[in-house]
């Protein structure tokens, strides 16, 4: 089992959440602001006047025969728009309960 850590510019909430959907990732823990910037060439995300837009965050727990179709669709999402900024890190899930 693997977990995907998604963060994201809130303008891709919906695109998201589709990719989760149509891969069948029932659960999912989601924030809805988070503030940061990206670390290549993202623009900041602070809620700000000077920089106004935001991030959000999803966490997922996947099977590992899930990880490699949810990053190339997540790429994707982030190649059309890579202004916004998406990315996606993977971590091995050593235990659940």
């Amino acid at each position: 089992m693997k977990a995907i850590f998604i963060t994201f510019d809130q303008a891709h909430f919906e695109m998201v959440m589709g990719i989760l959907e149509h891969n069948n990732c029932r659960g999912f823990s989601y924030w809805e602001n988070i503030q940061g910037r990206g670390s290549v060439k993202g623009e900041p995300h602070y809620g700000s006047h000077a920089w106004p837009s935001m991030n959000s965050a999803i966490i997922t727990m996947v099977e590992d025969r899930q990880v490699d179709t949810l990053l190339d669709l997540l790429h994707k999402l982030d190649n059309q728009t890579p202004a916004l900024g998406l990315r996606a890190f993977v971590w091995n899930i050593e235990k659940s309960i």
